[in-house]
């Protein structure tokens, strides 16, 4: 079967849509928990920039977990 014959691989399509949703959120999660940090404590931007911080790590985590899978 050529190329142009398969089927597309859908798995792969959700895949790369669920982290593009998932890449913003939580980013965007790390931040507003970071805000309610703030505002709960009075500790100032610290608590958004530690909640980003910690998204974005989240994220990139989530990252590699799919693109280092063997079934992809």
């Amino acid at each position: 079967m050529s190329d142009a014959e398969k089927p597309p691989n859908w798995n792969f399509l959700a895949e790369a849509w669920a982290l593009a949703i998932l890449f913003p959120a939580a980013i965007a999660a790390g931040f507003l928990i970071g805000l309610g940090a703030d505002k709960l404590f009075g500790i100032g931007p610290w608590g958004k920039v530690a909640g980003t911080a910690l998204g974005i790590a989240a994220a990139f985590v989530q990252l590699f977990r799919v693109g280092l899978r063997k079934d992809v």
